[in-house]
Parts: C-alpha cells; structure tokens; sequence
C-alpha cells in the first residue's frame, strides 16, 4: 500500500507535490489548534461560565472588527507581488511590516475609543478589548509568514506558530488551576501575540534572512495603499458581517446569550482552517495559471470550488444533526442552548468556504473594488437583520442572519456583477456537485 501511495505521488506534478506538501503543513498546523484550541478553549469556557466568557468574547469582538486596519488588505497582494517580482522582496517586506506596525497602533487607539463610547461605565470591558488589540501591533511580524507563502513553505510559519500556541495554552491551563480573574485570560492573547512574533523572526533568521535586509519606501507604501485601500474597507466590511452580530447580541440580548452564540460560532469558524490552507497553498498556481491561459486559470478555480464545496457540506450535513451532544460532551449543559444556533451557524461554512476561493479570483482579476462593494452590501445586510432577528429569535435570529449575509455576499452577488457571472457559475456548479468523480476536484 506503502509502495502504491508513493509511485502515485511521483506521477504528480513537482508544482502540485509541492503544494500537496504545504497544504499537509497547514493542515497538521490547524489541525493541532483546533484540537488542543477547542479542548482547551471549551475547558476555560467552562470554567468562566457564559456571563463572563460571553464579556470575554464581546470585547473580543471590538477588536475582531478593527483587526482589519491592521491588515491594511495586504496579505495577498503582498505574497502575489513576490511572486511577480523577486527583486523587490526586501523593500515590499519592510514597507509592509513598517505599515502593519502603524496599523496595529491605529487599531488598539480605535477600539478603546469605541469600547469607551459605547460602554463608558464598564471599566473591565474597556481593559479586555484595550489588551487584546494590543496583540495586532506584534502582528505586524506576519509580514515575515508572506515570504514563506510566497515560497510555498509554510512548515517554518507552522513550526513558529505553534510553538507559541502550544506555550499560551500551557499558560492558560495554568491560568484556570491558578482560579485567575478573567482579566488575565486577555493578558494570555497578548502573550500569544508576542511569542509569534519572536518565532517568525527565528524561523526567518534560520532560512539565512534578517529584519534588517529590509527596507522602508514610502513610495512604495503609496502604491500599496493605492490597491489595498478598497481591501481595506472590504476586511472591515467582512469583519462587521463576521464580528458585529456578537456585539448586536450583546447590546441586545446580554453576556449570557453572546457566551453561548460565540460557541456555536467558534466551532463553526474552526473549520476555517481548510478553506485557508487551501487558498494559502494555490494561490501562486492559480495566479501563474491566468496568465498563461484563461481556459487553464478557469478551470483550476473550477476544481478549488468543487474542492470546497465537497468539505463544507460533509461538515455541515453531519454537525446539523449532532450539534447536541457535541455542545453538551464539550462545553457542560449550561451551554446547551447553543446546539440550536450551532445547527443553523454551520451552514454559513458553505458561502464562508466560497468566499476565502473567490478572494483569489478577486486578487488575480485586480477587482478590488468589486470585493469592497459587495462586502459592504453584505455588511449593512447582516446588521439590519441582526437587528430584525435577535430580539425575535435571539443567538439563533444572528446565526440565520449569517447564513443569509455570506450566501448573498459571497454567491448571489457575482449574479449581480457582469464580469463576475462566469465565476457565479463555478459556484453553481459545484454547489450543485456537477462532478461526480475525485478525479476532476483537483
């Protein structure tokens, strides 16, 4: 069997084997998160009880929603730009890194503004989310995890992260033994942040580069803007429809009810981990592939949505009915009511999926405004039926608000658009599994 698998991985492409190998890193790299990550996450769930784990994840959420000006919207651009030109490497990494730090300082001023305008009174709120935003400044060393996309190497980013989850959940489970505040719990995503940022650079330094190579040009940082700002307004976009119901809950419906609707959430959005090793992998790919044929460049984005569709619905279909037991075995019958918003949530995995494929799609064909206006309309649409549904409903009127968001943000929508119907029909066919053998979904 042993000798099988592999002369049927020599038959593969060295480009496909390669990107057979990164995807494998950042499966073993999520796949370790989710695992430990859940266990443990649903062990200080447990221990906090809703109310506080629902404040927890409500001051979360504030910075989940600014995360993105911290972003800038150059992830992608960045890996694509090393990919089209080598030379430039060290300017595009110092440019970008210098941009993410001013980033993560705009960000954590702006979410603590926030945090104090909408909950003045709330002293213990306003220092979550202050020191949880805190952690985005250290993102800033993600710049170095581009490099690696670019290469195809993921297993340094892989091994770096890791190191540093695996540390913070030692300390978090110190944290729950210890009977800690809850304060310090926020302390522990701060922490995580750091570490990652002194493994990259290790990793980095350990391929034979240095921070120090780099360099700033604020011409350069000009041109990224110019094609990044519409991303920009676009990951802020997405992170309303992904972060805000979780605030509407908890303005609406309280700590408790965000403590169980952040659950169903964060199993759901476990998942995640798939669509974004994927996408990570066969970016490179698919942007050569448009610029040696369209036919080819169609076809490879054809096989990654049938790819995707195919995960989501083994997950949804099984989660939908099992929902139950899972919450209950993992999180205790005080959180049985979030089985109900877990059964509906899931389904938004679906459009989800599709959206993470599609940002390639958006990246290769430079319709980066496109990408801004349908998040937008996606946002306001997810805010107005939170607020519609949760007072009917609850945490599962914001679970069906989701789903209904992301289907039409990340499906319906490329109707709507001329130029982006040929992509619709990739959807289409794959949600309606127009391939029947393995064969043709990669």
């Amino acid at each position: 069997m042993l000798n099988k698998l592999t002369a049927a991985i020599q038959k593969l492409s060295p480009e496909l084997r390669k990107i057979i190998g990164n995807i494998g890193w950042l499966f073993a790299d999520r796949i370790l998160r989710m695992g430990v990550g859940l266990i443990v996450g649903a062990w200080v769930a447990r221990y906090l009880m809703p109310e506080q784990f629902g404040l927890f994840n409500y001051a979360g959420a504030f910075v989940g929603l600014f995360g993105a000006i911290a972003t800038l919207g150059l992830d992608q651009i960045v890996v694509r730009d090393i990919v089209r030109d080598p030379a430039c490497k060290n300017e595009t990494l110092g440019t970008t890194f210098a941009m993410k730090i001013i980033g993560g300082i705009v960000t954590v001023l702006v979410t603590v503004g926030t945090v104090f305008l909408l909950n003045p009174k709330e002293q213990m709120t306003l220092w979550l989310a202050g020191i949880m935003a805190g952690g985005t400044i250290f993102n800033a060393f993600n710049t170095i995890e581009f490099w690696f996309q670019s290469q195809v190497k993921s297993k340094y980013t892989v091994v770096a992260r890791n190191t540093a989850f695996l540390l913070t959940t030692l300390l978090r489970i110190a944290l729950i033994q210890m009977q800690a505040p809850l304060i310090a719990f926020a302390w522990a995503v701060l922490v995580e942040s750091l570490l990652g940022a002194v493994g990259l650079a290790i990793a980095y330094k350990a391929k034979g580069h240095t921070l120090l190579e780099w360099g700033v040009s604020w011409q350069r940082a000009k041109s990224l803007l110019k094609e990044s700002w519409s991303l920009i307004i676009s990951s802020f976009a997405i992170m309303v429809y992904v972060r805000i119901d979780q605030i509407i809950v908890g303005q609406l419906a309280g700590n408790e009810e965000v403590g169980l609707y952040s659950v169903a959430a964060r199993i759901s959005e476990l998942w995640y981990f798939i669509a974004s090793a994927i996408v990570t992998s066969v970016t490179p790919s698919i942007v050569q592939a448009r610029e040696q044929s369209e036919t080819l460049y169609y076809s490879k984005l054809q096989k990654l949505f049938n790819l995707m569709a195919l995960i989501t619905f083994a997950l949804a279909i099984p989660m939908t009915f099992l929902s139950k037991p899972l919450i209950v075995t993992l999180f205790g019958e005080n959180y049985v009511r979030a089985s109900e918003m877990l059964s509906i949530y899931i389904w938004s995995a679906v459009f989800g999926f599709f959206g993470w494929a599609k940002s390639i799609w958006i990246i290769a064909e430079g319709l980066t405004t496109y990408a801004l206006i349908t998040t937008c309309c996606g946002a306001v649409m997810n805010i107005a039926l939170n607020f519609w549904l949760i007072p009917l409903y609850g945490g599962n009127g914001s679970a069906i608000a989701t789903v209904i968001s992301y289907a039409f943000t990340d499906y319906v929508m490329c109707f709507i658009y001329p130029p982006a119907r040929k992509l619709a029909w990739v959807m289409t066919k794959a949600l309606t599994f127009n391939f029947f053998t393995f064969k043709h979904l990669w």
